[in-house]
């Protein structure tokens, strides 16, 4: 039992678990950022889709 609770207080297997999320969270805030900014990723799809919507719409028309 003993050696059991030895082992559980020396395993840093957590911390490690942790750190990774820690960092997943970091590129996910800057990927957001990234696309949804003023002058980001984002901005120029929507107005890709909207040049593709316009030349579909005129198309058809």
């Amino acid at each position: 039992m003993l050696n059991s609770i030895n082992r559980f207080l020396r395993d840093e297997e957590g911390a490690t678990a942790i750190e990774y999320g820690i960092i997943a969270g970091l590129i996910s805030v800057v990927m957001i950022t990234a696309i949804t900014g003023d002058g980001g990723i984002g901005k120029s799809l929507e107005t890709i889709w909207g040049d593709i919507k316009s030349s579909i719409a005129t198309a058809a028309a």
